[in-house]
């Protein structure tokens, strides 16, 4: 599984109508409104880097109101649980 997140710049009163837009979007798993630089940041899962070469350009890139987005790609996921089994395997030093 690939996980990315879209930051995304819209118009400004198109703001709700891109996150529904975009939540639409097969491979787009939730849309957050966001204060900052951007004004909304989605999760893409897909099965493939490729297939973020599709919904990104080609979809969510597309929908009305979206004027700019940046995708970052995660590597790993880190979570409290799997940092307390980290910690408890003594891979703190």
């Amino acid at each position: 599984m690939v996980t990315a997140f879209v930051m995304i710049q819209t118009a400004t009163d198109s703001i709700p109508e891109c996150a529904q837009k975009i939540s639409e979007i097969e491979g787009i798993s939730e849309v957050y409104s966001v204060a900052g630089d951007w004004d909304l940041i989605a999760i893409a899962r897909v099965r493939r880097h490729e297939d973020l070469a599709t919904i990104i350009p080609n979809e969510l890139s597309k929908v009305p109101g979206v004027r700019q987005t940046q995708t970052q790609i995660a590597f790993r996921a880190y979570s409290s649980h799997d940092l307390e089994a980290a910690f408890s395997l003594g891979l703190d030093g």
